[in-house]
Formats: C-alpha cells, structure tokens, sequence
C-alpha cells in the first residue's frame, strides 16, 4: 500500500530514471490531458510530496499524480516486458532513450503549471520525509481538533503528510491507545512522541523494499503509557499473556495480523473499519474507545 515512504522510493526511481533525459515519448491516457504532448522537453527532477508525485519538465509544467490504494509507477529497459498490468489500466508512459517510465492504475493525474503546484499540494501539512518536516506544526493541526479520534486525524494530509492505514495502526499500537481515541485525551508529552516516532519510522524505511515496524532499534522513544491509568473505580487490565513464540521475524505488529495473536501479548488481533479503511489493533494492548 503506497504511504509516504514507497512513494518516496517511486519518486527516487523515477528521478533515476527520467531527470536530465529529453523525452521521446509522452502518453497521457486520461481524456483532459489526451492531446497533450511533452515530447522533446527535457525533465527537471521527480520529487515527493507527502503521498503525491510531482514531475516537472522544462517549459515550467509538472505532471501530478498520486497512488492512493494501488497505483503504481513503473521502470523499464527500452526491451523490457511491460509486467504492471493489462495495457487498459495504463494512465501514463514517459520514455527516453534509455527509460520507460510507466503509470499504472493512476487515480490522479494531472498536467499543471509548476508555479501552479500549490493548487495539488498546497493543502498539505508538514511533509515527514520532507525539508519542510515541522514536528511542532503537525502538532498544532492535529490538536487544533482534540475530540476527532487519532486514526483520523493521522489520516488527515492537512497535519501531516506521509501516513497511510499501515502507519495509522502501528502507531496507534505503540502508542497503546486505539484509534478511536480522541487526540485530546493521550496523555501530556505523547502526541509529540508519536509524531517524534512517526517521522523515525518512515525514514528507516525509506529504503526497505518491505516496510518494518517492529526493530527495538528503531522504537526507542516509546510514544508512551496508555491514554487511562487504572483507578479504584477501574480495575487494571488482565496480566498480559507471555509472547508468543515466533519461527521468523515478523515485519508489523497489527496491520494484516487479524485473528493473529499479538506479538507482545497474545491476545487476537482484531479488525473492524474506521472511515471505510481496514483498522487493525489489540484490545489486551491498547485502551481506549472501540467500536
């Protein structure tokens, strides 16, 4: 699932690929920009922004396009195999002499003016992988509404850009809170430790052909204890069950483990949506709202 770090890695590839290279074809296959031709102009540079890609091309023109669920940009040799899908799920090809360049599946594409780039991701918040990346920022817009439930406001690209459904629920795991829980009730100093660990997570995997969460390395500010301490009037959780032995390491502690038994409790992963999107997370771990 494409979230702030693959797109990155896209974004690498492509610019490997196109940057500095005169273009010898240009297809777009979406009617609004069918006519359009950037044949004979040279690229400039392919960069990420938050979830989306920008292309810009000499004449001061970029190409936009974002992957959302399962769009996907692809690479190859000038006799290579077309192997991203069937040829009508082709949104774009951009080729030169050496590089193809091939856009799968493509649920935005668009042709803008580079100084006109604001108008597709002006929107966004504070990139995590980005020069813009303002740890401080991204904590004032996802306090700016403390009652809507942290899933969503880590969705939201307007607080910060890069996080998809996989990082919404690893990060709600380690942070031990639900993702139902509203942003205003995590306890003091946790917002800023999960903001401080997201933006630690997305860049270890920059790189990574398979995204990771689970290395201790990488864990080592906590985003704190739950957002309800036990009271007289609430009975502490169940002693948490020994870690279930594992034959392999295991690359995410909720995201696609449903029914799985949790890799620091034992107890089953559940899975239910939030806002239309697959939520995985452990009751035994995580407190907070469920649905």
């Amino acid at each position: 699932m494409p979230e702030g770090d693959t797109v990155l890695q896209t974004a690498t590839r492509l610019h490997a690929a196109l940057a500095g290279q005169v273009l010898t074809r240009s297809d777009l296959r979406v009617p609004r920009f069918a006519t359009a031709d950037l044949s004979g102009r040279t690229v400039l540079d392919v960069t990420a922004r938050g979830k989306h890609l920008l292309t810009r091309v000499e004449g001061g023109l970029t190409l936009h396009s974002h992957l959302r669920m399962d769009g996907a940009w692809r690479v190859y040799a000038p006799d290579e195999r077309w192997r991203g899908g069937p040829g009508h799920q082709i949104r774009a090809i951009l080729a030169n002499a050496e590089h193809t360049a091939v856009g799968y599946r493509l649920p935005v594409l668009e042709l803008l003016r580079t100084s006109e780039e604001d108008r597709a991701v002006g929107h966004l918040g504070p990139d995590l992988l980005g020069p813009d990346w303002d740890p401080g920022l991204a904590l004032d817009r996802l306090l700016a509404a403390p009652e809507r439930p942290l899933g969503e406001a880590l969705l939201d690209q307007r607080n910060l850009a890069g996080i998809g459904n996989v990082y919404k629920c690893e990060l709600c795991f380690l942070a031990r809170v639900t993702p139902w829980l509203p942003v205003g009730a995590l306890p003091d100093g946790a917002l800023l430790r999960l903001v401080t660990l997201a933006e630690r997570l997305l860049h270890a995997n920059r790189d990574r052909p398979t995204r990771t969460t689970t290395i201790p390395s990488e864990l080592r500010t906590p985003p704190g204890p739950p957002a309800t301490a036990p009271t007289p009037s609430t009975p502490a959780p169940a002693r948490p069950r020994a870690r279930p032995p594992a034959r392999v390491q295991e690359r995410l502690y909720v995201y696609g483990r449903a029914r799985r038994p949790c890799l620091r409790c034992g107890t089953p992963i559940r899975l239910t949506d939030q806002d239309d999107r697959p939520t995985y997370w452990c009751p035994g771990c995580q407190s907070g709202p469920t649905p």
